[in-house]
């Protein structure tokens, strides 16, 4: 029996391997091409069609080469069809296209886009779906005229995910062409032999995915067996029915009744920035887009999921035709949004702020676009998802999630795949991790069986989602998944498929299993932790225009408030659409091409320079035109004698610390704090004098550079593997050390780079702070610098979005150690009962926080990852000048360590005027917090005031408005008003609140 298998197998796989895919097209003929390249960046159709098209010959070798690295060359596409060729039941008449296609699949290689000849988008053209329908080229019927927009676009990681690329930007990438265009033909489809061939692949599937000894097996190799009897393999065409009715009794098996039950839901992931730069995802988005909808006038079953507002904002600015195509298909319930943000962004990185204006952005695109108000948030490819995910989620009106990055986990496995998410202030969103571990699905039996044995829910509920299409660069369904999916609807060995939309699996999953278990905490990724540190200049772009536009709102909204002045709504809205944009899960994180954060850093320089003039615009509306020093604060607490929110005439405190030489290094003396520093610039002592305390354990120096080999296994940009910690550079040179005003300036160098730090100490007194510049030119290496401090910590508290967590220093478990590598936001904070401290950033992410072994015993050792230098994909990532700071607080609670984030944040600004502006509101609880303050998005004059409880406790306290108040209602995210429950009693200017733990609360202030 197994000899009769194997010959059974052997037969089948020739035949598929070398006569069905012959036999496909019964004919086809050459059509006449010309050509024209485009000079630079694409062009629109009303552009490329007038320009002078030469003649072109696919198929000729190097005369047929086309597209240099990024190029693009436009096709003009004529002929006739033959006499005798039209469409039957049993024949289609296509185009069929062959850029060049090589091993790379769909999305990381050439590509493009068929319009007809009056411009109107036709179809996308991939290496998996490159054949076009007749209905987009023949306009009479008879005579055949199309364009053909191929983009050239190289296939990047060509050598592996970690060998350096000179592809990522065209400065680099050359001009030779890269493909040849093989054939672009006139063909006529056999149905019934691609009917046949879809068959047979759905069929031949489950032979090596069933075991081998199941009844079920032994019937499909029996019944593929006589197919392949009933069949002439030389004439196909004539016996490609016969071959079917062979087949029909083994598809028309019913699945089992326990057979695990699957929505399967049109998608295509596309990166908005990644191995390509953002204008080559506008033209990915129109490609996948129009075969979504030619699919849908084939198959009235498919439903496809659509998760970005950015990219249909592009579809809509550059290809309204299509936009409203899709407007219509978006009505009847076909072309579904979902996810509910601008872009599938980071969640680890992004402000609290950002985050929730991802959610608004996202959903008030879908509701005035489609009126259509999304109820899933849809992260699946994201590097770990952040405790305040939850509560933003409901916040927003969003009731589901989906995610499905966490089954690259490469320690642990989670031990869900339906569940509910508890975030740090305890709300809970109904989540779904899909079993079938991607998002790029093409229903083959190997996926879909591997959701059925995956499923860690079994016995409780038995459904799951599959996402289908081809994805990350785009292309989405195709005819041949959809095909997969009708024949496994009800089919014995695999899983019952359902095509559907995401909100019908969730509605049906949330009914079937009304009691799921939770996970609380975090989606800690146990993978790609590097993102957390690379392309720091994308970092810190993001970091300062975060807290650049909450300045402006701020400002904006008191000078309109207090002076009338016109509160630039469109403007503002932009600005944050171009920051979100940037926090797309491979830009913020570092992960993409050097192009693309080139451009980043481009886009954060034109807002900081926009936020800049509306700041100034702002606060020369409120202040007046004088010559008085103003010293502003935007943060929301008291900076050295400066209020929050508000101002003050005149200078601020500052620091009356003293700084002496002693030989080699130097000494700072403040009120609270005796620091000294050696002839390396590092500190050797940091003693607390109002608590008679030295912070540093014995032995051990603060502010010491680490350098690191960094080479990951695989993943360059993105991995830090846990053996980086034994090689490590040795550091231990001198440096010059001099005395600046009230600072210690310290410079050395570092293997290749250069490292300038100023040391002094806060405002306040209470707190070290060290500005760096670094001039860095490492390769593979990571910079790291070290704060051990004397005290025993359990735990690390890690500013979020809108809270902290607590994560074990410890390593008692293997998720414990999996967490070697952490993000926080502002600041960590670390201690034992009655004495702690913080440090805080103003543009690092990655952490790393341990315990060490001294000369005095056991002690903790927070370090901040500060560079990278990843080769891949962008060789150059990191090459050049940084700034940052950090600072080290002892002495401190969590309370402190908030307001520290703050204050290194959102610097005082000097300004002049008349008088000092007063805050537009002010409240009397530290513990409750303001994060945004702006004017309503509807422009009633309302003013909305976004805050939250930020130590972990429950808090009370009066929010005051510095104008006359008729009234202060809860509203959501987008500003629509819901049930109150923070806002306790509005009593004339004042708003009395009561907090739960990190809850957060958006209110509008309605003036009379």
């Amino acid at each position: 029996m197994h000899d009769q298998s194997s010959f059974i197998r052997s037969r089948l796989h020739r035949f598929r391997q070398e006569y069905l895919p012959a036999a496909l097209y019964r004919e086809r003929t050459p059509l006449r091409l010309t050509r024209w390249d485009v000079p630079d960046e694409p062009v629109p159709f009303a552009e490329a069609v007038v320009a002078e098209f030469v003649p072109f010959v696919a198929g000729a070798g190097a005369e047929s080469q086309w597209g240099s690295p990024w190029g693009t060359t436009w096709f003009h596409v004529t002929g006739t069809l033959p006499e005798g060729w039209s469409e039957r039941a049993d024949s289609r008449v296509e185009a069929l296209v062959d850029l060049g296609f090589n091993a790379a699949g769909p999305g990381f290689q050439a590509e493009a886009t068929a319009y007809d000849a009056d411009g109107r988008i036709i179809k996308g053209i991939e290496p998996l779906n490159a054949w076009v329908p007749r209905h987009g080229i023949t306009p009479d019927g008879r005579t055949v005229d199309f364009y053909v927009e191929a983009a050239a676009n190289p296939y990047v990681p060509e050598n592996g995910w970690f060998i350096p690329t000179p592809l990522g930007s065209k400065a680099t990438a050359g001009r030779a062409p890269l493909y040849e265009l093989r054939s672009l033909d006139l063909v006529l489809l056999d149905v019934p032999v691609w009917e046949l061939t879809q068959d047979v692949q759905v069929l031949a599937g489950y032979l090596d995915e069933l075991p081998s000894d199941s009844p079920r097996v032994a019937g499909i190799e029996a019944a593929l067996d006589r197919m392949l009897d009933a069949v002439d393999p030389r004439d196909l065409a004539s016996t490609a029915p016969a071959g079917r009715k062979a087949l029909e009794g083994a598809l028309a098996s019913p699945a089992v009744a326990s057979a695990h039950q699957v929505v399967a839901t049109g998608h295509a992931h596309i990166d908005s920035a990644w191995l390509w730069p953002t204008r080559e995802t506008v033209r990915k988005c129109a490609r996948t887009f129009s075969n979504v909808l030619d699919l849908m006038d084939e198959d009235a079953d498919l439903v496809f999921a659509c998760s970005s507002a950015q990219q249909l904002e592009w579809i809509r600015l550059t290809y309204p035709e299509l936009f409203e195509r899709i407007r219509t298909r978006a009505v009847e319930g076909r072309f579904v949004p979902v996810g509910g943000m601008w872009v599938e962004s980071d969640t680890n990185l992004p402000g609290g702020e950002a985050l929730a204006r991802q959610l608004v952005e996202g959903k008030l695109f879908f509701l005035e676009h489609f009126g259509i108000d999304t109820s899933e948030v849809w992260l699946p490819d994201s590097f770990g998802y952040s405790a305040a995910l939850p509560q933003l989620v409901r916040a927003s009106g969003s009731t589901y999630f989906l995610t499905q990055k966490i089954s690259w986990n490469d320690t642990n496995r989670m031990p869900h795949h339906t569940f509910h998410w508890e975030g740090i202030d305890g709300t809970r969103v109904f989540t779904h991790f899909p079993p079938v571990d991607t998002y790029t699905s093409d229903l083959s039996a190997r996926d879909l069986r591997r959701a059925e044995r995956q499923f860690r829910e079994k016995g409780r509920t038995n459904l799951s989602l599959v996402p289908f299409g081809w994805g990350d660069g785009g292309g989405g369904p195709t005819r041949e998944m959809l095909a997969a999916a009708h024949r496994q609807a009800d089919l014995e060995g695999a899983p019952r498929v359902t095509l559907g939309s995401p909100r019908q699996f969730f509605e049906r999953a949330e009914a079937d299993y009304p009691s799921p278990p939770v996970w609380s905490g975090e989606l800690y990724l146990e993978y790609h932790r590097g993102t957390y540190t690379s392309q720091a200049r994308t970092k810190r772009g993001n970091r300062r225009s975060e807290h650049l536009l909450r300045e402006a709102e701020l400002w904006a909204t008191l000078a309109a408030v207090r002076a009338g002045h016109d509160y630039p709504y469109d403007e503002l809205q932009r600005l944050w659409r171009v920051v979100l944009l940037n926090q797309f899960h491979d830009i913020l994180p570092g992960s993409s091409i050097s192009w693309v954060h080139e451009e980043a850093e481009r886009n954060y320089a034109e807002v900081e320079s926009a936020v800049e003039t509306i700041i100034d615009e702002s606060l020369k509306a409120v202040l007046e035109e004088g010559d008085s020093q103003i010293i502003t604060n935007a943060g929301p607490y008291d900076i050295a004698g400066v209020p929050a929110l508000g101002g003050t005439t005149g200078t601020s405190a500052r620091s009356s610390a003293t700084v002496t030489s002693d030989g080699r290094g130097a000494v700072l003396v403040g009120d609270a704090l005796r620091v000294r520093v050696d002839g390396r610039g590092e500190l050797t002592s940091v003693l607390d004098l109002l608590a008679d305390r030295e912070v540093l354990p014995a032995d051990t120096t603060a502010n010491r550079l680490q350098l690191f080999e960094d080479i990951p296994n695989q993943w360059d940009a993105w991995d830090v593997n846990d053996h980086y910690r034994r090689n490590e550079i040795e550091l231990r040179s001198d440096a010059t050390v001099t005395i600046e005003d009230d600072a210690v300036v310290v410079t050395r160098s570092i293997s290749e780079s250069t490292v300038r730090q100023r040391i002094s100490l806060s405002p306040d007194g209470r707190a070290v702070e060290v500005d760096l510049t670094i001039d860095w030119h490492e390769r593979q290496r990571l910079l790291k610098v070290a704060v051990p401090v004397d005290v025993l910590a359990e735990r690390a508290t890690s500013e979020i979005q809108f809270g902290h967590v607590h994560r074990p220093i410890h390593q008692n478990t293997s998720w414990d150690a999996a967490r070697f590598e952490t993000c926080a936001h502002r600041w960590v904070h670390v201690g034992e009962t009655g004495y702690g401290v913080a440090v805080a950033n103003d543009a690092t992410y990655g952490h790393d926080i341990q315990r060490i072994v001294t000369a005095d015993g056991v002690a903790t050792q927070v370090r901040l990852s500060l560079l990278r230098a990843p080769q891949f994909p962008d060789p150059d990532a990191d090459t050049g000048r940084h700034r940052m700071r950090y600072s080290i607080r002892p002495g401190s609670s969590v309370a402190d360590a908030v307001a520290e984030g703050y204050r290194i944040n959102l610097p005082l600004r000097r300004v002049t005027g008349v008088r000092a502006p007063e805050p537009v509101l002010t409240v009397d609880e530290p513990a409750i917090v303001v994060e945004a303050v702006k004017l309503a998005a509807d422009r009633s004059g309302d003013v909305v005031v976004r805050l939250y409880e930020a130590y972990g406790s429950r808090a009370t306290g009066t929010l005051r408005a510095g104008f006359e108040l008729a009234d202060a209602v809860e509203t959501d995210l987008l500003e629509r008003e819901v049930e109150r429950r923070a806002v306790r009693e509005v009593t004339g200017e004042n708003v009395r609140l009561q907090l739960r733990p990190f809850e957060l609360v958006t209110i509008r202030l309605r003036g009379c």
